[in-house]
């Protein structure tokens, strides 16, 4: 206010002037803002297509890491994401009859107020969107040889390729196999849907009338889930419909014996069979040298983040897939909704499905260990990590926390 000629009563012809000393002091305050501000970011946002470059932000850091493994997932992901908060900020410049220097400030408030925190952190807590709305990356996993050793258990494949006892490598496998297919059989109908194997537990709810099962007896119900009864059933009209309705029921029972068990699946078992889950649980960390808990790193550091989903896709049919996730203590990084099983239909149809359903503006990671998943990722232009050993899993749990990924 002292450097200003400006009068107390200002008139539409006020000038006023700056001194020299006042630039001087600006310019020795920030001799390199503007430099900065174009140089460190130039290759992702060109002065050519910009006239002003805002400050940088976590999402623009997220981009520059990311181009260096995953090039081309820039534009269909995280660009868009910027894109959407344009608009809003341009909306003070729509009237012609506006000074410019109004809409300028105005331009700059809406500016400041649509870049997001710096950290993480900050933009999570100031987010009030849904949270797939919000959604940035969704991770999609492969199960066996993946997240667990299971299959290469049963054959002995580890144990050769490890030099472990091939005795108790394989009496491990057998003895979680069991395990799997009790549970299976026993809580998630899997005898009556064997045949009628769906994808995701969705998949029937629309044939749910909403019946209360407090007192539904499942047992004496009728219900046959054998392909041919099934084909019959449909033929006959309402018997048809009466199949389907009793198929949805055994999906909406799986749904609540998965959530409230998906944390203590203990609480399905015996004291017994409890004991002898933990024994077994703990054996084969030991054999697979915590291959389970180096996985479970990367997979609880993503469910940390608000705008990351992690996705289960499995070729085991969907029933003794659920149990094998609630019997490995993977019920709580997995909801049942984010489960799907590729037995009928194939991974790269199961990645199309989950694309309709969280959009092509997120950026897509595949994790997994066998050739399907590799080709349905390159098939849908998705970046691909292989896992093939303990080395593999810890890489990834790097990559994450220096947010590459």
């Amino acid at each position: 206010a002292s450097t200003t000629n400006a009068s107390p009563v200002s008139t539409s012809s006020t000038v006023v002037n700056i001194s020299t000393s006042a630039v001087a002091s600006i310019s020795q305050e920030y001799p390199t803002y503007t430099i900065l501000g174009q140089s460190q970011y130039q290759t992702c946002y060109p002065s050519s297509g910009f006239g002003v470059v805002p400050p940088a932000d976590s999402s623009t850091e997220s981009l520059a890491l990311s181009t260096t493994t995953y090039p081309e997932e820039k534009p269909n992901a995280l660009v868009p994401a910027r894109a959407v908060q344009r608009p809003s900020s341009g909306d003070a410049s729509t009237s012609p009859l506006l000074p410019r220097a109004t809409a300028s400030k105005e331009l700059d408030e809406q500016a400041r107020k649509n870049i997001p925190g710096k950290n993480r952190g900050k933009r999570k807590a100031d987010t009030s969107s849904s949270q797939e709305s919000e959604l940035e990356r969704v991770f999609l996993w492969d199960l066996d040889e993946t997240i667990i050793i299971f299959h290469s258990l049963l054959t002995g494949s580890y144990a050769q390729k490890y030099g472990k006892d091939p005795t108790l490598v394989i009496g491990s496998g057998l003895s979680m196999e069991e395990m799997i297919f009790e549970v299976a059989d026993t809580h998630l109908f899997f005898n009556d849907l064997e045949e009628c194997d769906q994808v995701h537990i969705e998949d029937v709810a629309s044939d749910d009338n909403g019946q209360d099962l407090s007192n539904y007896n499942f047992s004496t119900d009728g219900f046959s889930g054998s392909g041919s009864n099934a084909n019959h059933s449909s033929s006959v009209g309402v018997q048809g419909v009466d199949w389907m309705r009793k198929l949805a029921f055994r999906y909406r029972r799986v749904r609540e014996i998965y959530n409230k068990y998906k944390t203590n699946v203990g609480g399905l078992l015996s004291p017994q069979k409890r004991e002898a889950l933990q024994r077994l649980r703990t054996d084969i960390e030991v054999l697979t040298d915590s291959w389970l808990e180096t996985a479970l790193k990367s997979l609880l550091l993503i469910q940390s983040r608000k705008n990351c989903e992690n996705i289960l896709i499995t070729t085991t049919q969907l029933m003794p897939a659920l149990a094998k996730v609630l019997l490995y203590g993977l019920g709580e990084v997995f909801p049942i909704e984010n489960i799907y099983s590729a037995t009928k239909i194939g991974k790269e149809s199961c990645f199309e499905r989950i694309v309709s359903r969280f959009g092509k503006k997120v950026t897509y990671v595949v994790i997994g260990d066998g050739r399907d998943e590799e080709v349905a990722a390159k098939q849908h232009n998705m970046p691909f990590w292989r896992i093939t050993n303990h080395a593999d899993l810890v890489s990834l749990h790097q990559a994450l926390e220096l947010d590459f990924l």
